[in-house]
């Protein structure tokens, strides 16, 4: 029986290892969520520059969008903006879902740096955001005109990822409306 203790340790390092394997394996940017193909949950929530306007989830019916949750305090959200600057040019719409942050600096944020958003919601205690299933930010979201979730990234939408994962499902959607 003392002999079975000695293999205690090993078996452990291999339970340790194999989990760290798979674990460390996965694309974080591939996060499965339990919205996609749900409706966007109901909500009531101000507008960032004007906070006495609330605003509901009827702001994402009628035309297919992005919603991109993002903050001032969010170092890849800087990376990401110029890109979502360039989408909106380009006429896509796009929902901003300003997250657990600070009012006065968004705004100052949108005035540095440009407001790609034709909407941005203000979520100061991420109560949408935790409806959401948000990790962090920046998270992007594809919205169909009913409001349905399409689908999620998690991380920075630059070139490559609109090309690749948002463009095609964007006008997929768009040309189904």
């Amino acid at each position: 029986m003392n002999r079975l203790w000695l293999f205690l340790p090993l078996a452990l390092a291999i339970t340790l290892g194999m989990v760290l394997y798979f674990g460390l394996g996965q694309d974080p940017s591939k996060l499965d969520s339990a919205l996609v193909g749900e409706s966007v949950p109901d909500f009531q929530l101000p507008l960032l520059q004007t906070p006495e306007q609330q605003v509901g989830s009827e702001v994402f019916s009628g035309k297919v969008q992005l919603l991109n949750v993002w903050g001032t305090w969010c170092a890849a959200c800087r990376v990401e903006h110029a890109q979502l600057n360039k989408l909106a040019e380009q006429g896509v719409p796009i929902v901003g879902l300003n997250y657990k942050d600070e009012r006065p600096a968004a705004l100052e944020w949108l005035e540095q740096r440009g407001n790609p958003y034709s909407t941005v919601i203000y979520d100061p205690e991420g109560s949408l955001g935790f409806d959401l299933g948000v990790y962090g930010a920046p998270e992007t979201y594809l919205i169909d005109t009913e409001g349905v979730v399409r689908h999620r990234h998690v991380g920075v939408v630059d070139q490559e990822v609109w090309e690749s994962d948002f463009k095609p499902l964007y006008e997929e959607y768009r040309d189904d409306s």
